[in-house]
């Protein structure tokens, strides 16, 4: 597997990839939200501001008791102000509905365009009209005219109770308290105090350092009355990273992480539970639970792992105890044998007699030491994957020497080899492909009536060695019995063509240990049973882990 695709199914790889963009995710979110809520927090804070300071407009101009007189009054506002004021009628102009709402609860409307900086005002007046004018920037020219707009309004209240009945009513349009009271409360320096007698307007600035939290401003304005003063504010500068914002963009960035760790991390909780029950399963006796676990990840890949273990211990018990009861019936027969001619043995006194029961215990002993030889092998071969030698193997030459020793075993059939040429090979055991072979051969011999051909051939990547005889071949419902470990078929291949009905049994775990597979089908030119052993070319990459059958099983839950 390339490291593309490890890293392309590696669920932990995955994870990580994902908490960073989760975190990315959430940052932009965060970013993009605390802007959002900062543009709405700032023009909030611009038509706050506007009312107030537009309301003292919109009241001078209504104090004044002709068109003459509003027209020389609003040029003399626009002076002060720094800006035109304009007159038009609200028809003019395209209120959207958000907007014609504020002018009907009173407050004032501000369009601010961001390139070039400007923002445009508007105060809607008696008569569907509306007072408008555009400001490029706050400056202290402007905050002075507004204190000015606010005297001038005090100047048609006379006495000092109606001048505080004013104030608080005005507050109902400012964002800030409006207070009249002595000069002497407002703890001004001798300075402040000079330039406050001299009629001026004191800006008094108080930074966020203070125990007042944010910073502000004040606005003394000296009034008409000896000795007292009209205090606007504390008017809060704009804030763009206030305290309780932050802390609120904290936790709903710690609350989306949370819920995107969560989105990431159930799915792989998910999975572990289910091999979980497994394995539960497993430990109270259930050797035929399988685990579903979709996908192509180290948890899907855990799972398949999970199933093959399974099937595969389920497949070696049973394997063991359908070896032990076949070893048992297979040792009665020659122990019988034995016991029976050491009681003629002891009947008889014949020495002809003796020496032949003699050879018969031998042959019987002879026959438990190939059977114990068999079970070895095959237990050996069916416990754990052996330890291969691969080596380069001529096939050409290797067909000759099993043509050769089949030969030499004096057998009336003819042996033909059907190599082919001596540059093909391929990697195997040489030892046990050896044995497959010789397995092959010894068992056509069996069977054979007349002739056995021993081929060999490399075709797309895979090595293909056949034996195959002119008996009377394995009916096709019968031929996967012929692997079974004791398992003999009826007819021609009877108990007493010789064998333990192991052989094939072993051929096939060497098949399989090759990453290969035994099939058997019908001989197309001699008309007796064909065996062919498949088994990659290339040397084999990997470890097996389980049988044939559990891993076929596996793999294909695992695509799935």
């Amino acid at each position: 597997m390339s490291l593309v695709s490890s890293l392309k199914h590696s669920i932990f790889v995955r994870i990580y990839a994902g908490l960073l963009i989760v975190c990315l995710c959430v940052a932009l979110f965060a970013q993009l939200l605390m802007d959002t809520i900062n543009q709405e927090r700032m023009q909030t804070y611009r038509e706050n501001m506007a009312t107030g300071a537009f309301y003292l407009v919109s009241e001078g101009l209504a104090h004044q008791e002709s068109e003459t007189q509003r027209e020389y009054w609003l040029s003399d506002a626009s002076s002060l102000f720094g800006s035109t004021f304009r007159i038009v009628p609200i028809e003019n102009i395209d209120f959207s509905a958000s907007e014609r709402r504020r002018f009907e609860s009173g407050e004032t409307v501000v369009r601010y365009v961001s390139q070039p900086a400007y923002a445009d005002v508007y105060h809607r007046l008696p008569d569907d009209k509306v007072l408008t004018v555009r400001v490029s920037q706050v400056t202290e020219q402007q905050v002075r005219a507004m204190a000015v707009f606010l005297l001038d309004d005090l100047s048609y209240y006379a006495t000092l109770p109606e001048k505080r009945a004013h104030l608080t009513e005005l507050e109902n349009k400012f964002s800030y308290p409006l207070t009249l009271d002595t000069i002497d409360t407002f703890d001004l320096d001798d300075d402040q105090l000079a330039r406050l007698r001299r009629d001026e307007v004191v800006i008094l600035l108080q930074d966020s350092n203070s125990s007042q939290g944010n910073s502000s401003i004040k606005i003394v304005i000296p009034s008409e009355i000896n000795d007292m003063a009209v205090l606007m504010g504390p008017i809060p500068l704009f804030n763009w990273f206030p305290l309780n914002l932050i802390i609120s963009m904290v936790l709903i960035s710690m609350f989306l992480i949370s819920l995107g760790v969560y989105a990431l991390i159930f799915p792989l909780e998910r999975k572990l539970q289910l091999i979980q029950v497994g394995v539960n399963e497993v430990s109270d006796g259930n050797l035929d639970i399988q685990v579903q676990v979709i996908g192509q990840d180290e948890i899907a890949r855990l799972s398949a792992t999970f199933n093959a273990m399974t099937s595969h211990i389920k497949r070696l018990i049973e394997s063991q105890r359908e070896l032990t009861r076949a070893v048992s019936h297979e040792l009665r027969t020659p122990v019988a044998r034995i016991r029976f001619a050491v009681d003629m043995l002891a009947d008889t006194d014949d020495e002809d007699s003796r020496f032949m029961q003699r050879d018969y215990i031998d042959e019987d002993i002879e026959a438990l030491n190939g059977l114990i030889d068999e079970i070895l092998t095959y237990a050996k071969l069916e416990e754990g994957s052996p330890k291969l030698d691969l080596e380069s193997v001529n096939l050409k030459e290797l067909v000759e020497q099993i043509v050769r020793e089949t030969e030499a075993l004096g057998k009336d059939i003819k042996i033909v080899g059907n190599p082919p040429n001596s540059k093909v090979t391929a990697v195997a055991d040489r030892r046990y492909l050896h044995r497959v072979i010789q397995n092959l051969a010894g068992n056509a011999l069996r069977y054979a009536e007349g002739t056995i051909i021993i081929s060999a051939w490399v075709k797309k990547g895979n090595a293909f060695v056949s034996v195959e005889d002119d008996g009377q071949g394995i009916p096709e419902e019968d031929r996967e019995k012929v692997f079974i470990p004791f398992a003999r078929l009826d007819d021609s291949r009877t108990r007493a063509s010789g064998g333990y009905g192991l052989g094939l049994s072993i051929v096939s775990r060497i098949a399989f240990w090759f990453n290969g597979s035994m099939s058997v089908d019908e001989s197309p030119e001699l008309g007796g049973a064909r065996f062919i052993m498949t088994w990659p070319v290339k040397p084999l990459t990997q470890t097996i882990a389980a049988d044939q059958i559990t891993q076929e099983k596996s793999e294909r839950s695992f695509e799935s």
